[in-house]
């Protein structure tokens, strides 16, 4: 499932940066001395399975899934983009750029790279260019989002800088889908869920979060966050099923929305309270001013966390941990909290544990607090060289004069990437730039 969708995710005195892989099993940091990789799998223990000091100051770092590659971008180097195959130790390659990156993201058949006026399209297999989008509406934030589900690979950006228009692109294809009028203000945050055929998003406001069916992009569900003040709300995600959305922002709560089920008349399935209140609300909409029943027909959180602090930026996701939902919120002050979710009742979610995972250790960082609700105990158990660098790449993916496209071996077979016998599936010669000029 997609998390965070903003530029580099938490940054801050703690880390500059935090991702989640795209099936929530593992967390990735960046420090000002290295990055880190957790399993993610427990709740009582946060297992560090990689830590490097090769990219200090670290502000992208992105696995993909449970395989072994991980894309990293420093401070130090903010126009270049390291491949590595961490298991082994080695870089893969190196890709460079005509500016700073902004955000990486990647599925099992591409990898895509944000600039502020440009984006770039690569095979995961051989890491070849595909295509450049070139003069996209600005986005010094970096924001965009690409479907985890390989058989679309669809990527979502923004179509326009003062209005929060929404491009889908086709990955695969490499094809515009649609636009998708999202809000009247610009994005500040999308996320497709696990199969790739709803999007999620919020604008600067951060007051609405709509759902969109995708290709489509037919509305489907609106979500108001709150009225009394704006918020930058810098992640949404999925649950795997789809029906949660959960949304974190500068304040101290973290929103979880329920995507109700509908039958074949449009009517809620099940007979409650809140659907007769929706019915009724519904009813007398046709009476009321466009903007009240606008108001009165969106959907309030299911269910809320009160994080510690506030004013951290903060990246959530939503997954199974040991047969129980939770909520992980990763904050820039170097810390993950895990809380349990109440699928039925909802209501206030229970704190189960805190990890640290900046610059001090992961492992036993306190017991979980007393007092849980809803099974808040039922879980708690007993270098291959630099390899090539490119500059300046066309928009078919060519090479231009005086550049040098590496060779590549390509799999004969579909790539399984989390085979450690197979991946890698990347072979490129030891040439640089320089070496044609």
């Amino acid at each position: 499932m997609e998390r965070e969708d903003g530029a580099h995710g938490p940054r801050g005195p703690g880390l500059g940066c935090a991702s989640f892989n795209q099936d929530s099993t593992s967390l990735a940091v960046g420090t000002k001395t290295g990055y880190r990789l957790f399993s993610v799998t427990a709740v009582d223990r946060l297992e560090c399975i990689h830590e490097s000091a090769e990219s200090p100051d670290a502000y992208i770092v992105e696995r993909l899934f449970s395989s072994s590659l991980v894309v990293v971008v420093s401070q130090a180097a903010p126009r270049r983009m390291n491949v590595y195959h961490f298991k082994k130790g080695t870089e893969i390659c190196n890709y460079s750029y005509s500016d700073s990156i902004l955000a990486v993201r990647l599925n099992r058949q591409r990898l895509v790279v944000c600039l502020e006026e440009s984006i770039y399209i690569h095979s995961i297999k051989d890491m070849k260019l595909l295509k450049t989008l070139l003069n996209t509406p600005a986005n010094p934030s970096g924001l965009c989002a690409l479907s985890v589900n390989h058989s679309n690979s669809y990527l979502a950006y923004p179509g326009n800088a003062s209005i929060g228009e929404t491009i889908i692109y086709d990955a695969n294809n490499l094809s515009t889908v649609t636009m998708v009028p999202a809000h009247d203000s610009p994005l500040a945050a999308i996320t497709f869920n696990s199969s790739g055929s709803k999007l999620a998003s919020a604008s600067e406001r951060g007051t609405v979060i709509r759902v969109f069916s995708i290709p489509e992009g037919q509305r489907l569900f609106e979500f108001r966050r709150g009225m009394k003040r704006y918020v930058n709300i810098s992640s949404l995600s999925f649950s795997s099923d789809t029906q949660f959305l959960c949304a974190s922002s500068n304040t101290e709560t973290v929103h979880i929305f329920k995507l109700e089920q509908h039958g074949p008349s449009g009517e809620e399935e099940a007979s409650t309270w809140s659907s007769y209140v929706g019915k009724m609300f519904t009813a007398a909409s046709s009476y009321l001013p466009a903007q009240v029943s606008g108001m009165m027909s969106q959907d309030r959180a299911f269910a809320t966390v009160r994080l510690q602090t506030t004013g951290q930026r903060n990246v959530c996701t939503l997954t199974m941990i040991q047969k129980l939902p939770r909520l992980l919120v990763a904050s820039s002050n170097g810390q993950l909290f895990i809380y349990n979710i109440d699928p039925q009742d909802g209501g206030e979610c229970a704190l189960v544990q805190t990890h640290r995972c900046g610059t001090e250790e992961a492992a036993g960082s306190g017991p979980p607090p007393s007092g849980l609700s809803y099974a808040a105990t039922a879980a708690i158990p007993t270098c291959r060289p630099l390899a090539a660098t490119l500059t300046g790449f066309s928009e078919d993916g060519g090479a231009r004069k005086g550049e040098v496209i590496p060779e590549h071996e390509l799999a004969a077979g579909p790539v399984r990437l989390d085979d450690e016998a197979e991946f890698p599936p990347v072979s490129i010669q030891n040439r640089s730039v320089n070496d044609t000029i």
